[in-house]
C-alpha cells in the first residue's frame, strides 16, 4: 500500500463535484473515484469547522489505493453555505445525524456495488449510534473522535478552550447572530446553534446525552456490530486519547481495535488534531486502514 501522493496521481484522479439532499438542505462536496472497481465506498465525515477540501489529499490517496471517497461540507458551512449565517438554524445535531446519514445514502447510491465504510474525524466519528442506517456500515474508522470535556484538555490548551467557550465568542454570537470564529482567529465562522450546542456538549459531563429526546433521537448503541478502529493522536490537545478511548463504550457490539499515533514514530514533529490529514502526513495513512 503506497504511502505517498505523486503529481501524476493527483492529476489522474477521477474527481467530480457532487450534491445531495439532507432533509431540506442541499449539501455539496466531491466524489473521488478509483481507476477500476472500488474496493469500498468511503464517506469521510469531517470535523467541526473544517472545510471538506482540507481532506482532498487523503481522498486522492484513497482513490489511488482503489477506494471511492466522498468528502462534503455540512449544511450552512463551506461549499454547502446558503445565504447569510445569520439566517441559519443548523445545529450540531443536524450535522451529525441528518447530514452524515444523507452522505452515507448518497454514497451508497453513487457506488452501489462496494461495501460502505465510514471514516470520521472528530465530530465525524461521534454520531453513528444516532443515525438510521448504522447497520449498513461495514467498517468504521474514527480519528481523534471522542466525547471530550473541558477538563480533559491538558494545560495550557485548557485555558484556550475555556476562552473559546466562555470568552468573547459566546457573547459575540448573540450580538452578530453567528459565531464569528474568523474574527477571533478560531477558524471559519459557524452557525450560532452549531456553536451553542457544541459548547453545551463539551462543557457538560454527559456530553450529547443531555440532548437525547430533544435535539437528538434516542441512540441505538447496539446497531453497529462490525469492525471499528479508534485512532487517537498522542499530541492532540483538543481531543486527547483519554476522550477517544471513552468513545469505545458507545459501541458495545462492535469489534474494536485501538491505534495511538505518535509523531516521532513517523519522523514528524507534530500532528495535533488536524495533522493526520495533511499531505505531509501521508506516511501515516496506510496505518489508518490496516
Amino acid at each position: 500500500m503506497s504511502a505517498s501522493i505523486s503529481t501524476a496521481q493527483e492529476e489522474a484522479a477521477r474527481v467530480r463535484a457532487t450534491s445531495f439532499r439532507a432533509d431540506r438542505a442541499s449539501l455539496n462536496g466531491r466524489l473521488f473515484l478509483p481507476a477500476g472497481k472500488a474496493g469500498a465506498a468511503i464517506v469521510l465525515h469531517g470535523a467541526t469547522g473544517v472545510h471538506h477540501r482540507f481532506y482532498r489529499h487523503f481522498a486522492t490517496w484513497l482513490a489511488g489505493q482503489g477506494y471511492a471517497c466522498l468528502t462534503y461540507d455540512y449544511r450552512d458551512f463551506g461549499a454547502s453555505a446558503n445565504g447569510s449565517l445569520r439566517n441559519s438554524n443548523a445545529t450540531m445535531a443536524d450535522w451529525g445525524v441528518l447530514d452524515q446519514a444523507a452522505a452515507q445514502r448518497a454514497m451508497e447510491a453513487a457506488v452501489p456495488d462496494a461495501p460502505l465504510w465510514v471514516i470520521g474525524h472528530s465530530l465525524g466519528g461521534l454520531m453513528v449510534p444516532f443515525q438510521e442506517g448504522a447497520r449498513r456500515i461495514e467498517r468504521l474508522i474514527t480519528i481523534a473522535s471522542g466525547p471530550v470535556h473541558l477538563r480533559d484538555h491538558p494545560w495550557p490548551y485548557r485555558a484556550i478552550a475555556g476562552a473559546f467557550w466562555y470568552g468573547p465568542g459566546a457573547w459575540a454570537t448573540g450580538v452578530v447572530g453567528y459565531f464569528p470564529a474568523k474574527a477571533l482567529r478560531f477558524g471559519p465562522d459557524l452557525p450560532a446553534n452549531v456553536y451553542r450546542q457544541w459548547r453545551r456538549w463539551c462543557t457538560r459531563r454527559e456530553f450529547f446525552l443531555g440532548d437525547v429526546g430533544r435535539d437528538l433521537p434516542v441512540p441505538d448503541w447496539r446497531a453497529f456490530t462490525r469492525e471499528m478502529k479508534l485512532v487517537a493522536v498522542a499530541d492532540d490537545d483538543m481531543v486527547p486519547p483519554t476522550a477517544v478511548w471513552r468513545h469505545m463504550r458507545n459501541f458495545p457490539e462492535a469489534s474494536k481495535r485501538q491505534l495511538t499515533l505518535r509523531p516521532a514514530d513517523h519522523g514528524l514533529k507534530k500532528l495535533g488534531h488536524l495533522g493526520v490529514f495533511r499531505k505531509e502526513s501521508a506516511c501515516i495513512w496506510p496505518s489508518l486502514l490496516a
